[in-house]
Formats: C-alpha cells, sequence, structure tokens
C-alpha cells in the first residue's frame, strides 16, 4: 500500500509545491489546469493553487491580501479565465478555475441550485429571472434595468455566486479604462445539460475530482471545499471508499 509519505512526495510533484516544477508560461498554467482541472487562486487547502505553482515573489511583500500574489504572474488567472474556462465562486465564496470536464461534474448542482434560490427568495428570483429574459448582462445594465444600487446587486449576486446558480465574467474596456463584470445564470455559461445524477451524487463525484486534483488530502477538510453544505451528509465519504473510489491513508485520502 502506498504510504502517505510517497503520497505527499507525489503531490508535491503533480501540484507543483516545489521550485523546479514552477509555471514559467501562460500556456503552462493552462496545462496545468487541464491536468489538474480545477485550481484555486491562491493556496487556501489542499487543492491545487495556481499562485503557488508560480513560485514568484510576491508583488508587495509589505502588504497583506493582493501585494501577496504573485509579482508578473498574477494576471494568469483571470486570462485563463479569457481563454474560455469558468471561474466560480462555488470553493465557499473563493474564486475556482475548472475545466469543462469538471464543469460537467458541477452541472446537475448548479441547476439544482438555480431552481431552489429562485424558489427560495424573490430578490434572487427577480435577478435570475432577468437574466433568463435579458440574457448575460453587465453589472451597470443590471442596476439600471433593476433599479438597484450597486450594494444591493452585490448582496444579491453573491449568494447567487456562492452556489453556482449564476456565474460571473470579469471584463476590461480600455477607453476609458475601467473593470466591470458580466453576470450569467449557470445554464447560459453552461448550457448543454450534463444530467443523468443527483445533486448528492454529483457532489460525490466533485469531491473524487478533487482528491485527485489534490493527489492526497486530511479527510476532514473535504467538507470544506466547496459551498454545498446541503448537499453533505456524514455517509458520503464513506459510500465513496465503499466504492473503491478513496482510499484512506492515515487520516488523509486519496484517489482509489
Amino acid at each position: 500500500m502506498t504510504t502517505l509519505a510517497e503520497l505527499e512526495e507525489r503531490r508535491a510533484h503533480e501540484c507543483r509545491l516545489r521550485p523546479d516544477r514552477a509555471l514559467e508560461s501562460l500556456d503552462d498554467a493552462e496545462e496545468f489546469l487541464c491536468d489538474r482541472g480545477l485550481l484555486t487562486r491562491t493556496a487556501d487547502s489542499f487543492l491545487p493553487s495556481l499562485f503557488e505553482a508560480c513560485h514568484e515573489e510576491p508583488y508587495a511583500h509589505e502588504s497583506p491580501g493582493f501585494g501577496q500574489w504573485p509579482a508578473t504572474k498574477f494576471p494568469w488567472f483571470g486570462e485563463l479565465g479569457a481563454r474560455g474556462h469558468l471561474i466560480l465562486a462555488v470553493h465557499r465564496g473563493k474564486s475556482l478555475l475548472v475545466t469543462e470536464e469538471t464543469a460537467d461534474l458541477l452541472d446537475p448542482i448548479c441547476r439544482a441550485e438555480l431552481e431552489r434560490m429562485e424558489a427560495e427568495d424573490e430578490g434572487w428570483a427577480r435577478l435570475l429571472r432577468h437574466l433568463a429574459d435579458a440574457g448575460p448582462s453587465e453589472l451597470d445594465d443590471l442596476q439600471t434595468e433593476l433599479s438597484l444600487t450597486p450594494k444591493e446587486l452585490k448582496s444579491l449576486r453573491s449568494p447567487l455566486q456562492r452556489c453556482g446558480a449564476i456565474v460571473a465574467r470579469s471584463i476590461v474596456y480600455e477607453e476609458p479604462h475601467r473593470h466591470t463584470s458580466v453576470l450569467l445564470r449557470w445554464d447560459q455559461a453552461h448550457p448543454e445539460p450534463a444530467g443523468g445524477r443527483e445533486p448528492r451524487q454529483a457532489l460525490g463525484d466533485l469531491v473524487c475530482a478533487g482528491v485527485r486534483a489534490a493527489v492526497v488530502a486530511p479527510e476532514r477538510e473535504l467538507i470544506r471545499w466547496f459551498s454545498w453544505r446541503w448537499y453533505w451528509d456524514d455517509e458520503l465519504v464513506d459510500e465513496l471508499v465503499q466504492a473503491g473510489r478513496l482510499v484512506r491513508v492515515d487520516g488523509h485520502v486519496t484517489s482509489g
């Protein structure tokens, strides 16, 4: 049986945790994303991180937050989004970059969340229905068309993004220079349904994909990877282990 030390060594190689494995170009970064299937922006869990794999000095040593991002490679996360990979907030509100294959795993959950959120709150329903009628819309247009302040729109869209019901895509205009976002419903960002699975089953598939991406991870951490605690139960990991999809190793799990 593979030991935890051996798995950690493999993780260091595959998740590019060593400086000699540093990403050198945007193409390298995209290859890393396609190999892992999903990437966080910064290192905040055992899930692989794009910025951690850059091994570049921070933009501003003395500043927290954005100042700790890689000095020259920090745009890569957004640039991979511009290449067509979805950037989602389903990592408990933090940014997660996913491939099309991982988006297929997410699809049953996000479609279920569209229905749940629309039924749960009239404000959420109003925004979701407007996007269904108007199509993907910029923030300024939504504020005007729905008579919302920026703060009001943010309070509506944040929980919808966190659960995957809507997706935000960044846009930069040059003249005059400004940054904004376009909001899309999940079924606009990922039009082709990947059906046949209930949300709980899809969450199990997604957890397995996350473990494969991480190579090995503490079992206690899995529940904190994604937003949907309401689809999680105490038997989920046990079932994945019993099915041979995950293997327990000294308080950690790896792919079966």
